[in-house]
């Protein structure tokens, strides 16, 4: 079983195995900022913090009979001890997250993320009639800001979803540009459907340009920049000169949303192909704007 699960079904042992969902996701956002590294991210969602991750695990743990569902809770069905399979660091922040905030109920513990962790209630829908009007003003205040036009790219690769998502929102990026040519991914929540939801939930259009991508039988035997290099430069040479009107599309999407993201899989820049057709987007006519690799 994976460590983070343990952690989770150590949680809910704390409190005599169940919590309803907002107290769950809560409590485990505090936790996890106690540790070094924390086994799970979290977004500003329409209740403030949430880690999708987490809620897919607890998902899992349900559809495999360790858990159960209503519409408000889960309910653990384990009868083992999973505080004793923790780090002893871990387990000693979990019983402090008890002692500290067990007795608080949902809207107490909103309070208490979003007055100590402003920037996770920027999304929420909770936010204004639970906090008094200063504590709303610094909630307004951490929402990322710019009137910049930016083009940013973007990886996925060796990140989590929420810590992806959280870029794109630090950046206050308002389109999100897939250029894969098959947006398809093993990795939890990259595929395109679910990217498409997740983005949305958080007020971020999702576009998908299919025609500027790399077919996959073109990307194999990449084991060395040199290898890289060849691929791109025959990318810029068969697509990118017959895909300038789909080019034409993103840098008016540009002018038009300030901040816009184009987005694949590898975290190296220089190693996607986003990279170039960042620059071919540079050389089209009016084209005076900041790329930013993010």
């Amino acid at each position: 079983m994976f460590y983070r699960r343990k952690i989770i079904l150590a949680l809910l042992q704390l409190f005599e195995g169940e919590l309803d969902k907002i107290r769950l996701q809560k409590l485990l956002f505090l936790f996890t900022q106690r540790q070094q590294k924390a086994e799970y991210d979290f977004i500003p969602y329409k209740f403030g913090c949430y880690s999708y991750s987490a809620n897919a695990d607890l998902t899992t743990m349900v559809n495999k009979g360790m858990l159960s569902e209503t519409e408000s809770l889960f309910k653990s069905s384990e009868t083992i001890d999973y505080l004793k399979a923790l780090k002893e660091v871990d387990k000693i922040h979990l019983q402090e997250i008890k002692l500290l905030y067990g007795k608080m109920n949902a809207n107490a513990l909103m309070k208490h993320t979003y007055i100590n962790f402003p920037y996770w209630a920027i999304k929420s829908i909770k936010a204004e009639s639970i906090l008094t009007p200063d504590e709303f003003e610094k909630v307004n205040k951490s929402k990322p800001k710019s009137n910049k036009t930016v083009l940013f790219t973007i990886g996925y690769e060796g990140i989590s979803l929420e810590e992806y998502l959280n870029r794109l929102l630090r950046n206050d990026v308002k389109i999100l540009v897939d250029v894969r040519n098959n947006p398809l991914s093993m990795k939890y929540g990259f595929s395109k459907s679910l990217l498409k939801r997740y983005c949305e939930n958080l007020g971020i259009q999702y576009m998908h340009f299919p025609e500027v991508g790399i077919q996959s039988n073109q990307r194999q035997e990449l084991n060395t920049q040199s290898d890289y290099d060849k691929l791109f430069a025959v990318y810029r040479e068969s697509n990118l000169t017959k895909t300038i009107p789909t080019q034409t599309i993103i840098l008016n999407l540009l002018k038009e949303h300030k901040r816009i993201a184009l987005t694949c899989f590898e975290a190296n820049i220089c190693q996607c192909h986003r990279k170039h057709l960042a620059e071919a987007i540079e050389t089209l006519p009016d084209f005076n704007y900041e790329v930013k690799h993010i």
